[in-house]
Parts: C-alpha cells; structure tokens; sequence
C-alpha cells in the first residue's frame, strides 16, 4: 500500500500514524492544511519524499476551502515550517504554489489535486529507479564477496515508510532480494526515536528480508569484523558540492565506513538537491527537536499497553539535534533515479536541473 491516499473524493487525505507502528498499525484522515502540517511535525508522517507529498496534499485541501492568493500562501508558509531541514517540504509546498498561483482561482482546487497526485506517482516511480539503481550495486558487492550473505548496514528509516512507496536507501534491498539475492541487513536502532527498530524493522519483517537490530554504537565494531560489506542510508538534503544531511548519527557510521573501507552509499532523490548550499556543516538548517524524545521512551510493556518511561534523572538536561551532516569526502556515490553519481560539485552539475 501507499503511505498517503486520497479519501472522500479528495475531500481528504488519510496516512499511516507512524507513531503507533510496529506495535499498532493504524490510519488516521487529514482534512485540511493546517492538519497536514500538524501530522508532518509530530512524526504522524515521517521521511523526506513522504512529508512534501502530504504537504502538497494539505495546499490541495487548502484550495478546496479558499483558493485565494493570501489564503495559499498562507497555508503554503504554516506547512513549509512544519519541519526546517528536509528540502523536500519546500520543494514540494513552493512547485505547488507556483503552478496554482498561475490559474485562476476557480480552477485552483481541481489542479492542486492533480498536481498532488501526480507527485504522489512521481516520488513512486523515482524511488523504484533508485532500486533499480542501488540492486545493481548489491549485486556488484556479492559477487566480489564470492558466495554467502551480503551485508548490508542501514540507519533510521528509509524504507517506503519514508516514502509514498518502495524508498530510497531499502528500494535496493527489496529489489535484490526479490531478484533471489542473500541479503541480511543490519538494522540500526537510530536513537532517539528510533525509527530504525521499529520501523524499519517492521517493513524488513512484511518484506521477508532477513535482519537484525543493532545498538547505534555497534556498526563500527561490525565493520571492523568485516561484518559489513557496504552501508545505504538516505538523506534529507544534499548539497551542490555533495555534502549529506541525515538522520543523526549518520556522520559517525560514515567515518567508520570510511576508516574500515567500506563503501558508503547514499540514496538521493533528485528533489532533495539543494543547489543554493555548498557547505553542508555550515548551512544546513538542523531541526532541533523536543528534549523529551531524549529523556524518555514510548513502547509497549507485558500487557500490550503502549506506556512512556523516563530515562533519566529528574531535572536532566537534554540536547536533540534530530540531523548531522556527513561531508562529501565520505561519500562513495549517490544513488539517484538518474543513476550512480559521484558526490562531487561537477558530477551534480553535470547531471542537469531539478
């Protein structure tokens, strides 16, 4: 299934509550922009591709209950602040806005729909190439290995959760796989929301691939074992001289990669090119996120109850940047829907415009 559908002829839109897997899988209705915006900050949607599709929804439903020009805009800035660091959010809002602010407003609702459906197709079709893409890499890297399990270290959650379907850094694996291919991924926690134990060891499971849950800390030991033959994650933004934002702790599985020469692959939808930055460290907006995602941990106890449970002294102080930036230099490749291209200024110009 998707992750964001149309509802009540188009009325609506309902998404997957991201919040409650892998414990309870459950959907819940967007009915308008300002419920969009909601859903993208408190993580109900979750992933880059994903959260700029629902917001091009939320301007659709914004357009079905005022299409004038101060109401989109509006709208257009609530769900652009929604959350700061992925490009894909404003990417999405602002193509919106531009191709409705240039028909009249009587036509407006009808074409942001389209135009939000068609985003929906296109984020489909751009991370099932990105498998295409990546499948050929994991099939490369086994045969190198020369028989036995191919291991495969992923961080945070990349998968179609994060996406309208397939997703950007698993569309290798699931393609792979599905092609008979002996892949085994290990799955990194990705504290503190852990999006890596619970979801994307949730997608791995439906999927029948084979993995296995790590401690965040625990992917340098395996490399150093040779327990890790090349490392996919995904991104949130990427700048024009190939430096990676990412879910945080990304940096540090990229320098031990880097020290045990293991190959380091990120997986990139075009629209997440931010041609504007060219220092990733120093301009890349870090979201920073509540302490308490820090301080404390939902999940479910004995008796199937979801509870939270405090970590923490009382009065502890915490800090949660919710990304990093990992340089260029540390990059073997993006993966792209383009195809395999070098995280360099020159490869990414010379691969063309948005």
């Amino acid at each position: 299934m998707r992750t964001v559908w149309p509802v009540y002829g188009r009325r609506a839109v309902a998404v997957i509550d991201q919040r409650m897997l892998p414990h309870r899988f459950e959907t819940i209705e967007l009915a308008s922009a300002g419920r969009a915006a909601d859903a993208i900050a408190s993580m109900v949607v979750r992933g880059a591709p994903l959260i700029g599709v629902t917001a091009a929804f939320g301007l659709a439903m914004q357009a079905d209950a005022d299409a004038g020009d101060q109401a989109l805009a509006t709208a257009a800035g609530q769900l652009k602040s929604a959350r700061p660091t992925a490009v894909n959010l404003a990417w999405a809002v602002d193509r919106a806005l531009d191709h409705l602010m240039a028909i009249p407003a009587a036509r407006r609702a009808d074409a942001a729909w389209s135009f939000a459906i068609a985003l929906a197709d296109d984020d489909v079709a751009t991370n099932e190439a990105i498998g295409r893409h990546g499948e050929g890499l994991l099939h490369a890297a086994a045969h190198q290995k020369s028989g036995g399990w191919l291991n495969v270290l992923t961080h945070c959650n990349a998968g179609w959760l994060a996406t309208v379907d397939w997703g950007t850094a698993l569309a290798p694996v699931y393609k792979a796989h599905a092609a008979g291919l002996k892949v085994h991924v290990w799955v990194d926690e990705t504290r503190p929301r852990n999006q890596g134990a619970g979801l994307t060891t949730w997608e791995l499971r439906e999927a029948g691939v084979p993995h296995t849950v790590i401690a965040d800390n625990a992917g340098g030991h395996l490399m150093q074992h040779g327990e890790v033959d090349l490392v996919i994650v995904g991104c949130d933004r990427v700048t024009a001289q190939g430096d990676v934002c990412n879910k945080i702790g990304t940096y540090l599985k990229a320098l031990a990669a880097n020290d045990n020469d293991v190959p380091f692959y990120v997986a990139m939808p075009w629209s997440t090119l931010d041609r504007r930055l060219v220092d990733g460290v120093r301009e890349v907006p870090i979201e920073t996120r509540s302490a308490r995602e820090v301080t404390h941990l939902t999940g479910r106890d004995s008796n199937g109850k979801m509870v939270e449970v405090q970590l923490v002294p009382d009065g502890t102080q915490a800090a949660n940047p919710a990304f990093d930036v990992t340089p260029a230099r540390l990059v073997t490749a993006l993966i792209t829907e383009r195809g395999i291209v070098p995280a360099t200024a020159d490869a990414l110009a010379a691969m063309g415009p948005h």
